[in-house]
């Protein structure tokens, strides 16, 4: 599967419009608001958007913190903040760090706010672009903050798109932008974290072993969990495959012949996995310090 992933072209043509809008409008706004899921804050970060916002001030938003580790998401705040990013946590089902984002843009851009009040010019309104890939709930952080259904947010792949500009209470302006991702996958690893949390639609991806790929790390990474849900003791192998038919027998999911329905297991493991019925897992550590993303 991982040449498949690499094969798959993930750049059509209202991803390089978007790339091409977000360079134009750069020069129109104050600030950059990069949108990353806690789960997986490398894979779900486009590298193109660094070299595009170039020495802006950037905030780092690290979304759906109620579906990654704690102690992740701590390590990873603690990291982009060295990096010299301001970060903020939210989680937007339940508003989680939303009333944070506009004194945070205010923090970010004190000097801004400094400098517009010594030219008399109190009140402008702080203008933030919004980036981030497809499904890491980007529109629905807008909406949130800005207290009103704004853009459409599905939790599908690609489905906002076009611009707009937001008014938000606090003398914000937010500027929309549909998500964009690479033109490739350097590591086949980035695509398989991308498609373990949804944000690669199912149905070009090989089910089973993508499962079976999520069950082997989250064997290494939160072996008690996996323990905990599935029953699994002193598995024969830590395989993918063979802890996805260990998981198969003891629920029961058994076919013709004693056979473990393995596909019916994959699929369980993902939903499970993506609804947090296994538990709250961050896939994704900070490198050390020195190295770079």
């Amino acid at each position: 599967m991982s040449e498949m992933l690499t094969n798959i072209n993930w750049y059509p043509g209202h991803m390089t419009k978007t790339r091409r809008m977000i360079e134009t409008d750069l020069k129109l706004v104050d600030a950059v608001c990069e949108v990353v899921d806690a789960r997986i804050p490398i894979s779900s970060r486009n590298p193109d958007i660094a070299a595009l916002c170039g020495q802006k001030p950037r905030m780092v938003v690290l979304n759906r913190i109620d579906m990654a580790d704690p102690a992740g998401t701590k390590a990873w705040t603690e990291y982009f903040r060295r990096e010299g990013a301001f970060v903020l946590q939210t989680d937007c089902k339940n508003r989680k760090g939303i009333s944070q984002f506009a004194p945070a843009a205010q923090t970010l851009l004190r000097d801004k706010l400094r400098a517009y009040r010594e030219k008399g010019q109190t009140g402008r309104a702080l203008k933030l672009m919004v980036v981030g890939i497809p499904n890491v709930g980007k529109s629905t952080l807008i909406n949130q903050v800005a207290g009103r259904k704004g853009a459409k947010a599905e939790n599908r792949p690609g489905v906002t798109r076009g611009k707009q500009w937001i008014g938000v209470d606090a003398g914000l302006l937010l500027l929309d932008t549909p998500g964009i991702l690479w033109p490739k996958f350097e590591d086949p690893e980035v695509g398989m974290h991308l498609a373990y949390t949804g944000a690669i639609k199912d149905d070009v991806l090989d089910t089973e072993e993508l499962a079976a790929r999520l069950m082997e790390l989250l064997w290494k990474k939160y072996p008690d969990a996996v323990r905990a849900r599935y029953k699994i003791e002193d598995p024969e192998t830590e395989d993918g495959y063979g802890l996805l038919c260990a998981a198969g027998k003891k629920r029961g999911f058994l076919i013709s012949g004693g056979e473990v329905n393995i596909e019916r297991m994959a699929r369980v493991l993902l939903e499970e996995y993506r609804s947090c019925k296994i538990g709250r897992f961050t896939l994704e550590d900070p490198p050390v310090q020195g190295e770079e993303v």
